[in-house]
């Protein structure tokens, strides 16, 4: 039987619908490839059916939300498919993230059932129904259940001002409007082959998933370690003939400043998550979209192609396809061109709200007495001439480290509930996180102390990069912190460890500049981790760069990954270096050494 088209008022056709034809349409076509895997639609279909019939025994029906906290994986797609087969929203979770931050998670949803590996649903899932993957199986037929544009497809969390994360409704109407300008504007088709790399928990991956699979395309799954290195991730899309990718601004930054091989099958790379700072190269193969766009408005709100051309700093593109963008003055008159005001956003894609959260729904989610309900972003922006937009900040204290939205509030939340701390603010500064701390009794804990702490309620990107201690924080006249006099962290830096271990080698005395460098400070250890020293993929991927320079050896961000000390590090080096000895020949051996 032919799937039902349900279109919602404006005649979007809804996910579920278009995949479901999908399958109708093309069932041997190549759904999902992960490494040497590839997965068929009837066989993606089969799968999250064996979700479905699994959490239809728990007792998972309509309008209900489940949670799925699994690796990038076929798996993962097919559950949160199950979820909709049985008329539910999905709730996407990274279990990479601390386990008191995800059962936190799970209660304040509400979710009626979760979806995890055994060993950690047991640890977070509380009273909580779970599955595991091996849970799934051929049981009871579940029939696919008519969707309703104003249904919940999905929710996801954000950073949250109270010290809380917020967590976003997303309905099916919104999705599909996003699905529709998408597919439009990018031609995808039977056949498009597009990678998926985003964050887990990021709204970016219903971007890459939903109006591939919706298309009758392939959805090309990156493994952990690739997606995090800018050159890998060039030579990856390349390999696997990827069509169009998202990659987020941190790393699209260098790799349309890299050259890229003529026979590209790339003909979009799609970014955004942070200001984009650089324009591409001349003569790439592929066109280059900057994107804007918080999750309150179903991932983008406005996209535009940057070109080698033009201002330093590219614009935001224009509104897409069935949205509207305003800019308010804050006396709330429109402010003209060329004069800042704050995004305020209409239209289809604009979510539900705020689940379990009306007041905060409210205050966000207005009723503008000409343009209807509009959501006020905090980010400023301006009309420029040609019809796009400049992006200019935020209103008021949010921040935005490599591509998350952070509220600093719920940071220092998680710093004030440490017994070791009387009070902190955070602050952004040059680009990184960073905390300034009280002690409680005058005696500082240090900074690898503070870390592990906040790495046990905070994912790693809410982790500030450096710390500094004060005997008190600076005050207004109000009462209220001035941020603007708050000194130079690394003035007031809390030492990482209490005796750092000097370097021992000419390796690691080597690398220990290298690291210094590329973190920004002296005071480290070689036994020190890199990543709690406040590293993240993207540092780590200059410190991988150096040191091949430096070193002349073929070393990966997997292997900082894996050794991740100065330490540990050096002697991999060494390693490669002597590997690489050996396979020379003498004549080899005399030429590097000058005779």
């Amino acid at each position: 039987m032919k799937p039902a088209e349900t279109r919602d008022a404006v005649g979007y056709d809804l996910a579920p619908d278009m995949i479901a034809r999908s399958t109708c349409r093309c069932p041997d076509s190549a759904a999902l490839t992960a490494g040497a895997d590839v997965v068929s639609y009837a066989q993606l279909t089969k799968r999250a059916s064996e979700f479905a019939a699994a959490l239809h025994r728990r007792g998972v029906r309509q309008d209900m939300l489940v949670a799925t906290c699994l690796p990038r994986s076929v798996d993962q797609v097919a559950a949160m498919l199950a979820a909709w087969q049985l008329g539910a929203a999905y709730l996407p979770l990274d279990p990479a993230w601390p386990e008191a931050r995800l059962s936190l998670m799970i209660a304040r949803a509400d979710c009626s059932a979760l979806i995890v590996e055994r060993g950690l649903g047991v640890r977070i899932a509380g009273s909580t129904p779970s599955i595991s993957p091996d849970d799934a199986d051929a049981g009871d037929v579940i029939t696919a259940t008519t969707t309703d544009p104003n249904s919940l497809a999905y929710v996801i969390y954000t950073s949250g001002s109270t010290g809380e994360p917020k967590a976003v409704e997303v309905t099916h109407g919104n999705l599909a409007a996003l699905i529709a300008w998408h597919r439009s504007a990018f031609a995808l088709d039977e056949g498009t082959r597009t990678s998926c790399l985003a964050g887990l928990g990021f709204d970016a991956a219903a971007w890459e998933i939903w109006p591939t699979l919706s298309s009758g395309g392939a959805l090309v799954l990156v493994d952990t370690v690739t997606r995090l290195d800018a050159t890998e991730l060039r030579n990856w899309l390349v390999a696997e003939r990827i069509e169009i990718a998202f990659v987020p601004t941190a790393l699209a930054e260098p790799m349309v400043t890299m050259r890229w091989p003529a026979e590209t099958a790339l003909r979009v790379l799609l970014t955004g998550a942070d200001r984009l700072t650089v324009r591409p190269l001349p003569g790439l193969p592929f066109r280059f979209v900057n994107n804007y766009g918080p999750t309150e408005s179903t991932v983008v709100a406005t996209s535009g192609i940057v070109t080698p051309e033009g201002e330093v700093t590219p614009s935001i593109g224009r509104p897409i396809a069935g949205t509207d963008i305003h800019m308010f003055r804050e006396n709330g008159t429109p402010a003209g061109i060329g004069e800042a005001g704050e995004i305020w956003i209409g239209g289809m894609q604009l979510a539900r709200g705020y689940r379990g959260d009306p007041a905060l729904t409210a205050e966000r989610f207005v009723t503008h007495p000409e343009h209807g309900r509009l959501y006020r972003t905090g980010d400023l922006g301006m009309w420029l001439a040609n019809g796009e937009i400049a992006f200019r900040g935020r209103v008021d204290g949010q921040v935005k480290i490599r591509g998350h939205r952070i509220e600093p509030a719920e940071v220092v939340a998680a710093l004030n509930r440490l017994s070791a701390l009387s009070a902190s603010v955070v602050a952004a500064r040059d680009g990184d996180l960073v905390a300034y701390v009280v002690p409680a009794d005058g005696k500082a804990p240090t900074a690898s102390q503070l870390r592990a702490a906040l790495t046990e309620t905070l994912p790693d990107y809410m982790v500030p990069a450096r710390f500094a201690t004060l005997a008190a924080l600076p005050l207004t006249a109000n009462g209220k912190v001035d941020v603007r006099a708050l000194p130079d962290p690394a003035s007031f830096a809390l030492p990482e460890t209490p005796a750092g271990r000097a370097p021992s080698t000419p390796t690691e005395q080597k690398l220990l500049a290298i690291v210094s460098g590329v973190i920004g400070r002296a005071e480290i250890g070689v036994d020190d981790d890199f990543f709690l020293l406040g590293g993240h993929s993207l540092l780590g991927t200059q410190v991988v760069v150096r040191a091949r320079e430096a070193f002349g050896v073929e070393l990966t961000l997997f292997h900082l990954f894996e050794g991740r000390t100065i330490a540990s590090l050096s002697s991999t080096i060494e390693s490669l270096i002597f590997e690489k000895l050996d396979a020379m020949s003498d004549e080899d051996i005399r030429r590097a050494a000058g005779g």
